[in-house]
């Protein structure tokens, strides 16, 4: 039975424009972290990411576009973000706690936040706009470089938050000497953080009812730096495909080989699950695994990207042999499939089995190197839930 094909869904309202299905032009770098593909400069975060929708942020749910606050207002000329004094204060207590575990005694942890967290004049906000740059280069401040053991994961990201508060201090030093050449304060080498003017600052809001509302511009204490993470399937298809990223593993860049076989060491379906996400993306499709994981599935498919039109299918991968057999990577029951399609049909979306075929005289040699994809098959199959009224139905017009 041949399958029904059923237009993708397009989201009623868009609010970006299509840039390209992958990207055109440009040599990227990406570093691999512990067991996680992560792009680190903020260009290429962008390029990358609008360019085909490969990775999601570190700290958002798919675009990286984490910002300390949603609301943003216009301060005597400046754009600010808006937070509570509650949540100020909350940053506060994790930028001390941060230094009290570096071994800073409790004083100069306290004196390190009182300077924090004094209220700054809109001059000396001014000065160090002008000294920075509104447009500089976005998120340089908060960057980390891969130390020479691989760097630190996503969990431990906080580990570079002390050299922050440390910057915020000095910068507040500079500004309490009133240095009359305060464009030779700047420090090159910093940028600022986002959308945030300057080195980093803060519209903070107060709670309290009776003091009206104040508002006070303060210095952040720290700034989260958002990075790309890419899935092992993205990272190599970037590499392997398209040849515009390079992988590297403790500052040494990783050839195609290595990096194919540091990746099947990872996970040992990675074989199966690169062999279905690079016929996906052949096919015009962006496929997701994040998504995936909310239906119980391995990948959506979506059409130019998920801004613009729902997931069509839900893909579930299965390695077999020239015969349709072979020990299944995500076996079956007729219960859980049925409870699989189910759930597939109720969020409008088609349920894909992709199975890839493995010649039987496939040796393990041959898969330490990704010229086996060349011999590997893909048969997709659609399964549709049998309704026995609509059966009935169709058989009464026929």
């Amino acid at each position: 039975m041949q399958a029904e094909f059923r237009a993708p869904r397009r989201r009623p309202r868009v609010s970006e424009q299509y840039e390209a299905p992958l990207p055109a032009s440009g040599h990227f770098r990406a570093d691999l972290i512990n067991q996680h593909v992560l792009v680190c400069d903020p260009d290429h975060i962008q390029k990358i990411h609008n360019q085909g929708f490969f990775g999601k942020g570190v700290l958002s749910r798919a675009r990286p576009d984490h910002s300390l606050s949603d609301q943003w207002e216009q301060h005597e000329g400046l754009f600010l973000p808006i937070i509570p004094e509650s949540r100020y204060e909350e940053l506060l207590k994790c930028a001390g706690s941060v230094l009290s575990a570096q071994g800073l005694d409790e004083k100069g942890v306290h004196q390190t936040l009182l300077r924090l967290s004094q209220p700054v004049e809109m001059e000396a906000v001014r000065r160090e706009v002008g000294g920075w740059g509104v447009n500089g280069n976005r998120g340089e401040r908060g960057r980390v470089e891969p130390g020479s053991e691989g760097g630190a994961s996503p969990h431990e990201m906080t580990d570079h938050l002390t050299s922050e508060v440390e910057l915020e201090h000095e910068r507040n030093c500079r500004l309490d000497q009133q240095d009359p050449n305060p464009d030779q304060d700047s420090d090159s080498s910093c940028g600022p953080e986002g959308l945030v003017p300057g080195p980093g600052f803060v519209l903070v809001v107060s709670d309290s009812a009776a003091e009206g509302g104040v508002r006070q511009v303060r210095r952040t204490p720290f700034s989260l730096t958002e990075y790309l993470q890419l899935s092992l399937e993205e990272a190599f298809f970037l590499v392997y495909s398209l040849g515009c990223l390079s992988v590297y593993l403790q500052q040494e860049p990783l050839s195609v080989i290595q990096l194919w076989r540091r990746l099947r060491s990872l996970r040992p379906d990675f074989v199966s699950s690169y062999a279905a996400y690079h016929h996906c993306r052949s096919r015009g499709w962006v496929p997701k695994e994040g998504s995936g994981a909310k239906y119980g599935v391995d990948l959506m498919l979506y059409r130019k990207g998920p801004p613009f039109y729902h997931a069509s299918y839900s893909v579930v991968v299965e390695r077999v042999d020239g015969v349709f057999r072979g020990s299944a990577l995500r076996p079956f029951s007729w219960r859980s499939l049925a409870a699989l399609s189910r759930i597939t049909a109720n969020v409008s979306k088609e349920l894909m089995l992709c199975f890839i075929i493995y010649p039987g005289d496939l040796s393990e040699a041959e898969l330490d190197s990704p010229v086996c994809l060349g011999r590997l098959k893909v048969q997709e199959i659609i399964v549709n839930r049998w309704v026995s009224s609509r059966e009935r139905a169709e058989q009464d017009d026929i």
